[in-house]
């Protein structure tokens, strides 16, 4: 029988994830596994520590100082989430994503190391982000035809009430029968789109946040683009502002973008035809902060202490008459308190209201 060092050994070195050790205080790898040379081709195991600046090098700048960060909190201690890199030697080499997840250990003689293993997770990552990229698409589509298909039926619903009373003089039960018939099925169709829109909101809400890194820079402008490719359809102007081409934070992209949607969604219902919506981002030392405004009809200042509140007395129709829960700006302060933030709301009636969501800031947020 082979000892169990040497079948450790091996199963270490068959092992497709590249398996390591760090002596935090020598500053040195005291082990890496076979796969490391498969996994960085033109390396070996033996040069480890003369290659770790050049693979350093390989991140890109605001990656880097995120994976400084994040080994220096794991070094003093302290837990952190697994590590998601871009690895990209070159401009012409694909990207790669690695995932690195380590924790800290004493060795039997003392030393304090850093161990754990880095795997290469770049088919995962595409997929993942290509699924994010159409959910958020999915959300955005929803939320505008949503509008345009409710606004129809919310007119002819008027229209029918509008009839129904000017008719009554006649007497005729059949007209009257018919005018009901079409004020109740223009009121079911309209809750039923917003039903089924909130339904999905809601839903989506309440499972746990995974967080991961994001360039909240191109999540949001993927957004908004798509709510302009919609302008035609609600009659409003979208645009975008940020300080910084890039900038990351750790969300749950997918419940952070129904936050986005459901504040895009408020803003379009209480906006009139021509107006604008803004979305911006804005980079601080020691936050990150995304606001949404409108130049719409403003919210009642006695409204405004109550409005994150559960089943809030400021629910209010919008100005197409489309309806509300009362549940979903209670949701998006959950969503953002989850993710460590904070949002507020400034407004004024007849001028427009602004939305801000404060994020903490991520090591390494720009390039």
């Amino acid at each position: 029988m082979l000892p169990s060092a040497d079948i450790f050994q091996h199963l270490l070195d068959s092992n497709p994830q590249t398996f390591f050790a760090y002596d935090i205080a020598a500053g040195q790898v005291c082990y890496v596994s076979a796969a490391y040379e498969a996994l960085f081709p033109g390396f070996r195991r033996e040069s480890v520590d003369a290659d770790l600046l050049q693979l350093l090098s390989f991140l890109p700048a605001e990656d880097q100082a995120y994976a400084r960060h994040c080994l220096g909190q794991l070094a003093a201690g302290h837990l952190c989430d697994d590590l998601l890199l871009r690895l990209q030697p070159r401009p012409d080499v694909p990207l790669r994503w690695l995932a690195v997840r380590a924790q800290r250990n004493t060795a039997p003689d003392g030393r304090l190391l850093l161990a754990g293993t880095i795997e290469d997770v770049t088919v995962e990552q595409e997929y993942l982000r290509n699924a994010d990229k159409y959910m958020a698409k999915k959300n955005t589509t929803l939320e505008i035809l949503s509008h345009d298909l409710a606004g129809p039926f919310s007119m002819l619903q008027q229209l029918a009430e509008f009839l129904e009373e000017k008719t009554q003089t006649l007497q005729d039960a059949q007209v009257q029968k018919l005018l009901r018939v079409m004020r109740d099925t223009c009121r079911d169709s309209v809750n039923l789109i917003r039903d089924f829109v909130d339904g999905e909101f809601m839903d989506s809400a309440t499972v746990q946040l995974k967080r991961v890194r994001v360039d909240l820079v191109l999540a949001l402008r993927q957004v908004v683009e798509m709510y302009q490719a919609g302008e035609h359809l609600v009659a409003k102007r979208f645009e975008f502002a940020h300080s910084q081409p890039t900038l990351f934070v750790e969300i749950d992209h997918n419940k952070f973008l129904q936050v986005i949607n459901n504040l895009m969604s408020n803003a379009i219902k209480f906006t009139g035809e021509g107006g604008r919506i803004t979305m911006g981002l804005e980079q601080h030392p020691d936050h990150v902060l995304v606001t949404v405004a409108d130049d719409g009809i403003g919210i009642p200042a006695h409204l405004l202490p109550v409005l994150f509140d559960r089943f809030t007395p400021a629910r209010r129709p919008g100005l197409r008459g489309e309806k509300t829960t009362g549940l979903g700006m209670h949701i998006i302060e959950t969503i953002v308190r989850l993710h460590q933030g904070h949002i507020w709301v400034e407004s004024q009636e007849n001028v427009g209201t602004t939305f801000y969501i404060k994020l903490p800031a991520t090591a390494g947020a720009t390039g």
